[in-house]
């Protein structure tokens, strides 16, 4: 099967465009399922498998692959499905996530589409694996589910959020209390993991489901006559959400006088080396992988000390 990443140069040609490219399979069925092209680093057929006692239930077993050892989690068991059949002739979908790398056993891969963020919408309020969906939009006629694998792995490995006692002793971070700071992320995981430890700076929170209702929020605060860099400690966003990415969402606010100096921090489950790029590219000031507590501690402390 061939490699579904080209190139970083590629990947780039993306973004500041709206844009995005998912990767859709199924599972069981004829539902069509999607993640973010940008997450996947290769589709295999699944390899010999090897079982882990005392695993989460989830979890398959761990195969390795080129000399890595990863974990394979039945996707379609995760999100409340029936469990996968696992043999010789199943596929899966090799990803990175938050700095780990992971495969997930599917039912069959069907291709890559490139689509914009405005034809991405949230996913309707209701029960079932709907729990497990960052997003849905539609190919034709077929409805295509987009995963919101940040929770499904969260379930699986829960994230610790604690800052430790000798950090929250830090005198420069004293100067953060009672500051305010905009999280825009589609993931309810993501916004929980960060409410929770900024919390424990004593942070007030704003938050936005998707850029657009991001900048929404952050012009009517403008309009309002709010300076912004006095409002805003900074701004937390998200690189993949619908209606309006993160990467948009950082360059509509480099356009607008009233918003520009924002501090605004990329934070994203997506590789770091690709990132990286991009916050130059964009004008971010800032990159952070998901999901790391002392790592918001350092971004935050690094803004604070401009302040200097």
């Amino acid at each position: 099967m061939p490699a579904i990443l080209d190139s970083v140069d590629q990947r780039t040609r993306l973004v500041g465009e709206n844009r995005l490219e998912i990767l859709m399979f199924r599972l069981s069925g004829r539902q069509l399922f999607a993640i973010n092209v940008f997450k996947v680093q290769e589709v295999v057929q699944l390899p010999r498998l090897t079982l882990m006692p005392h695993s989460h239930p989830h979890v398959r077993g761990v195969i390795n692959l080129r000399g890595q050892t990863l974990p394979v989690i039945d996707l379609a068991q995760a999100i409340g499905m029936k469990p996968l059949v696992a043999d010789e002739k199943s596929t899966i979908i090799v990803t990175e996530y938050n700095r780990s790398v992971q495969a997930f056993l599917v039912g069959g891969v069907e291709r890559i589409l490139n689509l914009t963020w405005e034809s991405i919408q949230p996913p309707p309020g209701t029960a079932g694996r709907h729990h497990y969906l960052t997003a849905i939009t539609r190919v034709g006629e077929q409805l295509v589910e987009i995963i919101d694998v940040e929770r499904v792995l969260a379930e699986i490995v829960p994230y610790n959020t604690a800052i430790p006692a000798d950090r929250l002793a830090d005198p420069v971070l004293e100067r953060a209390r009672g500051r305010e700071v905009l999280l825009v992320d589609d993931s309810n995981v993501a916004i929980s993991q960060l409410k929770e430890t900024l919390s424990q700076l004593d942070i007030k929170i704003h938050t936005a489901s998707d850029g657009l209702q991001g900048l929404k929020k952050l012009k009517a605060w403008a309009d309002a006559g709010e300076v912004m860099t006095d409002k805003l400690l900074m701004v937390f966003t998200d690189a993949e959400m619908p209606e309006m990415d993160g990467y948009r969402l950082t360059t509509e606010i480099r356009q607008d006088p009233r918003l520009r100096d924002l501090y605004v921090v990329l934070h994203t489950s997506l590789s770091g080396a690709f990132n990286h790029a991009m916050v130059k590219k964009v004008g971010c000031d800032n990159f952070l992988s998901k999901f790391q507590p002392e790592g918001l501690v350092d971004v935050v402390r690094d803004r604070l000390q401009r302040d200097v």
